[in-house]
């Protein structure tokens, strides 16, 4: 059997290193791959609009009221007040704020909500925030679908949350 030269040994590991590099690249294709029949799944609406494309829809339990791109219910947090928006940090989390991408200056509206309620408000960390009427809009984590509203009247991170109606008002 020959001896390995320091040259061969070399030879060998950078094969491997090759070999490993293209299974994790396969991998990392994969997952995103399947990330994106998963994610692009989740819209029972069959919705492609960008979230921040408003539009009203009725919605179980609560009626007709305002709902982002994909169909998921909007919903407005009472310490807002009309304000800048105070959910932050674990609040957000939970609640996560709509927000325009970079580039986007502006919110649609879509079918059912009144273009003149749209705006916008800067968020602490300088992102920019969806508001109708004045009021920040927010989703759910626990609203796992479209057409749900499973957050309506919770009281947490220190307020009252509700789905917002077509004039902007909290729906109680």
């Amino acid at each position: 059997m020959a001896a390995r030269t320091p040259l061969m040994a070399e030879q060998a590991r950078t094969r491997q290193m090759k070999t490993a590099s293209s299974r994790r690249l396969r991998s990392v294709q994969a997952g995103a791959a399947l990330a994106a029949v998963v994610l692009g799944g989740c819209s029972s609406s069959g919705s492609t609009a960008p979230a921040y494309d408003l539009r009203t829809a009725s919605v179980g339990g609560v009626g007709t009221v305002v709902v982002d791109g994909q169909g998921y219910t909007l919903y407005l947090f009472e310490p807002d007040n009309h304000a800048a928006p105070t959910c932050t940090g674990s609040c957000a989390a939970a609640w996560p704020p709509l927000l325009l991408p970079g580039g986007v200056t502006a919110a649609k509206a879509g079918s059912g909500t009144v273009p003149a309620l749209l705006g916008t408000a800067r968020r602490s960390d300088g992102r920019v925030q969806v508001t109708y009427g004045g009021w920040p809009l927010y989703r759910w984590v626990g609203d796992s679908r479209p057409g749900v509203a499973t957050g309506e009247g919770l009281n947490n991170f220190g307020g009252l949350w509700y789905a917002v109606s077509r004039s902007a008002n909290a729906v109680r």
